[in-house]
């Protein structure tokens, strides 16, 4: 009995390190190490970071990637320059599912000509994230002129708790201003896993949790689901049910928290429901009305996104999302906001799509 379990416990030990060595053959995603290296309150990679970024337990749409000097999702390292932009946002601004040519900074910048954009993005973040890395960038880098793309859901995960948040957050019952900066040291183990391969496939490709793993190793039956159709990468609703007096406040700390600079441009850039963009209702969209009318009111530049992206639906039936599965700007989109955004600096040349 005792020979059988040794024979077997080999085996499994066998079959992990041929599954380990066969899987670094493979894009699979690595480990970020993102953490507090900049600022207490703003998340980004080590600087000059290395990583391998893949979608799903076939590594589709993989990427590697290198942080700049600050730890951001850039090609361009930055140096102090009054004449630079700070492109501002989460995960639609880093687009780490995106060469480095098909974003957002590259295609301005290149529309630009003489202007260097540093994209100081963050997935999982949310406006006063934003405000932050703004302040960042106005002190430690003379930035003038900020443009922040502002994702649907912003304004709902600004509220502490939501899971979105680097550093700022409003509180959701008193609406003051508080921190959920939570600086984490990875245990020895942690640190191990982080370097093996299976374990990134097993937790960051395929998304296993050991607790649910475990579960359900150990369950006598199981259930039978069936299939449904993929769903779409947000819904109306989740976005829109914030009451009104909460996005009032949501709204204007974020306003308040903006750079003050008499010299420099400041606008906001609101992403659209580009799923639906033939039946999106407004009276489904309040939340983003609000925010949009205020923004106004505070005299702030805004771009929406709404009417550009619609017009270059009607007229080429092109999906702008990244993938089925993906609802993320894809290179058309950003292309899309590049040309409105060069139109808004000034002197660019626009190419049309």
């Amino acid at each position: 009995m005792m020979q059988f379990f040794y024979r077997l416990l080999f085996g499994i030990i066998c079959a992990l390190i041929t599954a380990e060595f066969l899987l670094r053959i493979f894009p699979v995603s690595t480990s970020t190490e993102t953490g507090y290296y900049i600022s207490p309150s703003i998340i980004t990679y080590p600087a000059h970071h290395k990583f391998v970024m893949a979608t799903g337990w076939n590594l589709g749409n993989a990427h590697h990637h290198r942080s700049n000097n600050y730890g951001f999702l850039t090609h361009r390292d930055f140096q102090p320059n009054a004449n630079a932009i700070a492109l501002i946002g989460d995960s639609y601004v880093e687009a780490n599912m995106l060469m480095e040519d098909e974003r957002l900074n590259t295609q301005l910048e290149n529309k630009l000509k003489n202007r260097p954009v540093y994209a100081l993005g963050g997935p999982g973040s949310s406006l006063l994230d934003y405000t932050e890395r703004a302040r960042f960038a106005q002190e430690h880098l003379g930035v003038r002129d900020f443009v922040f793309i502002i994702a649907l859901a912003d304004v709902r995960q600004t509220l502490c708790g939501s899971g979105d948040i680097h550093g700022p957050c409003l509180d959701p019952v008193t609406f003051s201003v508080r921190s959920e900066a939570q600086p984490k040291t990875a245990s020895p183990a942690k640190k191990i896993l982080r370097q093996s391969a299976l374990a990134q496939y097993l937790f960051s490709q395929l998304r296993l949790k050991p607790e649910q793993l475990l579960k359900k190793l150990f369950e006598n039956t199981v259930s039978k689901k069936t299939s449904s159709p993929i769903a779409p990468s947000y819904k109306l609703i989740d976005q829109e049910d914030v009451q009104p007096v909460i996005v009032d406040h949501i709204v204007s700390a974020f306003l308040s928290s903006l750079p003050k600079n008499k010299e420099g441009r400041l606008i906001l850039v609101l992403d659209s429901y580009h799923d639906y963009l033939t039946d999106t209702n407004p009276s489904q969209t309040p939340v983003r009305d609000r925010f949009i009318q205020l923004a106004r009111q505070a005299g702030i530049e805004l771009i929406d996104t709404q009417p550009i992206f619609y017009a270059f639906w009607n007229k080429t039936r092109l999906s702008l999302n990244v993938s089925p599965t993906d609802g993320h700007w894809n290179r058309l989109a950003h292309g899309l906001v590049a040309d409105a955004l060069a139109t808004k600096l000034g002197g660019a040349e626009i190419n049309q799509q």
